[in-house]
Formats: C-alpha cells, structure tokens, sequence
C-alpha cells in the first residue's frame, strides 16, 4: 500500500511540474504576442538572440539553459537534477509551440488585455511548477549560485542578473519596455500568492489519494441475518 501511495504522490508531483512548465510557457508567449509593450528580462535575452542569429525563441531559451546548467554543474561539482534538465528543455518547447499557435493582437485594449492576462498566467504557472520541489529552474540555479558566491541578498542578485539580461537582450534588439519593468518588478509578488495556493492544492490532492488508498485497502465486511 505504501507503494501505491508513494507513486500516487510522484504521479502528482510530475504532473504538477509539467503543467506548470507549459502554463509558464503559455504566459511568456501570450506576452510576446504584444512585445511592443516590452517582455520578461530574460525573453528580452533569448528574443534578442533570435533577432541576431536566428533559430527560434524557445531554442534560445534551452541553450541559454544548458549554457547555465553546465557552469552551475562546473562549479558546484554535482550532477543537476532531472527537473532541471526537463525545464530547460520543456520551456523552451512550449514557448516555441504557444508563439506558433496564439494570434498577435490588433487592437490597443486587446493587446492590454493579453500581456495583463499573460502576467497573470506567468505566476500562475511559476507557482504550479515550484510547488513540487522537483528542481528549480537553469536561471534560478544561476541566481543561487551567484548569492552563494558573494554573500549578496537574493533580491539583489536577482535584481542585477535580470537588469544585466535584459541590456544584452536590448542591445541585441529585443524588446524592452514598460512591460519589462513591470514584469520585473511584481511578477515576484504574484507569485508569493499562486505559490502558496498551488502547494495546498497539491497537499490537497496526496491526502485525497491516500484516503483512497486507505478505502481501497479497507477490507470489506459482510452482514449476517438472524
């Protein structure tokens, strides 16, 4: 039995994770369809060196990873974890899928509804896919990295890494904006809310999985008539 409870429980992990990753994925290109109002930091990075070089967005986005992923192996001198290497490569993908699938905007309300509507499914999704604990992502590895480093607050390092990425995104010619300020400065907020709700529905859905179980196993009893 508590096999099946421990299975049930990765089953929702995993499953968690990758909806989050494609939710996120949907979020960044839902912003990207009104990139005239400026994009993340780091797709300001990765939209910048497809403008430069060609290959797509998403692809940009998974050698960006790697590239990460590999120097915080080098110097941490550990094998990164599988939700790691599966975010690196997921994102890239639904990125990719999402900005070939979504239409671009034409109207001015319009296209303040979609980016509101994208930050919005950003947290979300950043939220869902944390939740499990399966591994962070390339760029927060970074960020960590970085903290461990030098001592520095989170929030500095963070704030630094993604002023540094979005100037070489710009330089590269990607799109920065109000967006990209805006997105810097409150998608963290947002999802210090989605965060929490995404954890106690997933602690939600293991209990209701083990009442399950404890039903399933329950023996049955038989009634006798006198």
């Amino acid at each position: 039995m508590e096999n099946r409870k421990n299975l049930w429980k990765s089953v929702l992990n995993w499953s968690f994770f990758s909806i989050g990753l494609m939710i996120l994925g949907l979020g960044i290109a839902m912003t990207m369809q009104v990139k005239d109002f400026g994009i993340g930091p780091w797709d300001v990075f990765h939209y910048g060196l497809f403008v430069q070089f060609g290959l797509t967005v998403g692809t940009w986005s998974i050698i960006a990873g790697l590239v990460i992923v590999l120097l915080h192996s080098i110097f941490e001198k550990q094998i990164p974890q599988v939700g790691t290497v599966l975010n690196m490569v997921l994102i890239g993908i639904f990125i990719d899928f999402f900005n070939w699938l979504l239409p671009e905007p034409e109207m001015l309300v319009t296209k303040l509804l979609v980016f509101g509507l994208g930050t919005l499914v950003l947290a979300v999704g950043i939220g869902i896919y944390v939740a499990p604990g399966l591994g962070a992502g390339p760029r927060d590895g970074l960020m960590l990295l970085i903290t461990k480093a030098t001592g520095w607050k989170v929030s500095t390092v963070r704030n630094g890494i993604e002023i540094t990425v979005a100037v070489f995104g710009f330089l590269l010619g990607g799109p920065v904006g109000l967006g990209t300020v805006f997105i810097a400065l409150f998608l963290g907020t947002f999802v210090g809310f989605t965060l929490p709700y995404a954890k106690k529905w997933l602690e939600f859905l293991q209990t209701k999985g083990e009442l399950y179980e404890d039903i399933y196993q329950r023996p049955l009893r038989s009634n006798h008539y006198d």
